[in-house]
């Protein structure tokens, strides 16, 4: 195995206007780095930025602004040197053939990130944060994942697993006096805990719905009859003209999709085709494909004429709950046109489901729908101290976790073996341990770290 201490990782250039980086690490860093900087490295202190020109063979390449840092106070627990050129393409790559020359080598994806997490700095969970962090693209994306980079997910695994082990350990010591008929582990006291535990992983694998829609865009799916103004609120939501307008009924026949940001929050909204009876083939081809998406969005809007029979429009809804409530979707009711009905609608639509009136063409009411988006994913609802899954392999790994704890519960009760409950309470301890990193392999190092882009 290679001794990762021993190599010095090296950045390909990152841009920032005009200035490029290059940063190294390795126990090896400020040696490399030293052979080719004016200023002697070796002896500068600690987090500290220095000015010096950085020479290729004693002719000066660049000036430089280099950024030390020691071991173990770093990001990836080593020495690590960043230096700051100017942002010519020429220098940089003369730059980075003289690191290599002189020691280095290039950084494979997620290196850095995988040192921290190799020398301890990071556990797994914070290191996958930081993948989430950089692929953030909407303020509820961004909290989530720096909730998660800061160890709050962590500190909670970790407690679960010291309660869980202390038992494990007080069973294994049984085993030991099996002769003796000893009891050290009270079985009242370990069925409260692991209901506790179940209790606490199933609200983690319940917010994954919420988690994967925020870091993946919360889908929406617009479903209404032909010509309720469905295209032109997706254009509106969007602010783009993405959609076709039309007064002809049927204008939209495939689902068009695309993301919109709206009070820090990224959303997926699918335009379908107006759902109705049609012989059109390529239509209804159409509408069976609307309600497909409308099965798998986290939102459903469904869109009327507000003009239009509302006995009608509460037998299509009432329909399509049906085909939602097992999905766990919200429904919201939005009633269109809201400028040009005659008389304000009266009585609910359907008795439960959120009502809004808009006017697609105008904008009037957008902010109400806006707000009720933000209400139906109970976003607005979670403390910046809330867990949220973002994660599908660490649901995974929860819900095996409360399979083994499902198995060492019917076993106390039923009475079996505490050799048989303790190979249940290891295997909880197992899938607790692969979310943090305490218990990992090489393959799924490398696919995680894998995903990361050079130099993070």
């Amino acid at each position: 195995m290679i001794n990762l201490d021993s190599i010095v990782a090296l950045s390909t250039p990152q841009g920032i206007g005009a200035i490029g980086v290059i940063r190294l690490s390795g126990s090896h860093a400020i040696e490399i780095v030293g052979k080719h900087l004016t200023k002697g490295v070796e002896r500068l202190n600690a987090n500290t930025v220095h000015f010096s020109s950085f020479k290729i063979d004693d002719i000066v390449l660049d000036e430089v602004v280099a950024t030390i840092f020691k071991s173990p106070k770093s990001y990836t627990g080593e020495d690590i040197v960043e230096l700051s050129f100017h942002g010519s393409s020429y220098i940089l790559n003369q730059a980075l053939n003289a690191l290599i020359a002189s020691g280095a080598i290039l950084a494979a994806p997620g290196e850095f990130t995988q040192r921290a997490f190799l020398n301890g700095k990071l556990d797994l969970s914070q290191a996958e944060a930081v993948a989430d962090l950089i692929a953030s693209e909407s303020q509820a994306e961004h909290r989530l994942a720096m909730h998660q980079m800061r160890g709050g997910f962590s500190k909670e695994i970790a407690i679960l697993r010291e309660e869980l082990i202390h038992f494990a350990s007080l069973i294994e010591l049984e085993l030991d006096f099996s002769e003796e008929d000893v009891e050290f582990a009270n079985r009242e006291q370990l069925v409260a805990l692991i209901e506790k535990i179940l209790g606490f992983i199933s609200r983690l694998v319940d917010s994954f719905r919420y988690g994967n829609a925020m870091k993946n865009g919360v889908p929406v799916a617009i479903i209404g009859k032909p010509n309720a103004g469905k295209s032109t609120l997706l254009n509106l939501l969007l602010n783009e003209d993405r959609a076709i307008v039309s007064d002809i009924a049927g204008t939209t026949r495939d689902v068009i999709e695309d993301i919109a940001v709206i009070n820090g929050i990224r959303y997926r909204f699918i335009d379908t085709a107006g759902i109705r009876e049609t012989e059109d083939t390529i239509e209804a081809m159409g509408v069976k494909k609307s309600l497909e998406r409308m099965k798998s969005a986290s939102i459903v809007i469904y869109l009327y004429d507000t003009r239009e029979s509302r006995e009608d429009h509460k037998k299509v809804l009432a329909d399509l709950i049906t085909q939602i409530d097992s999905l766990q979707a919200v429904v919201i009711a939005v009633g269109n046109k809201s400028d040009l009905a005659t008389t304000p609608p009266a009585g609910s639509l359907i008795e439960g489901i959120k009502e809004i009136f808009v006017s697609a063409k105008t904008g009037n009411g957008m902010e109400q729908l806006n707000e009720a988006l933000k209400e139906a994913m109970h976003i607005g609802n979670l403390g910046t101290g809330d867990i949220v899954i973002t994660n599908a392999r660490h649901v995974q790994a929860l819900m095996a976790t409360q399979a083994a704890l499902n198995n060492s519960l019917e076993g106390i009760e039923t009475g079996i073996s505490g050799d048989l409950v303790a190979a249940d309470i290891r295997q909880a301890l197992h899938h607790l341990g692969s979310i943090t990193g305490e218990i990992s392999t090489d393959d799924l190092l490398k696919n995680i770290f894998g995903k990361f882009c050079i130099g993070k």
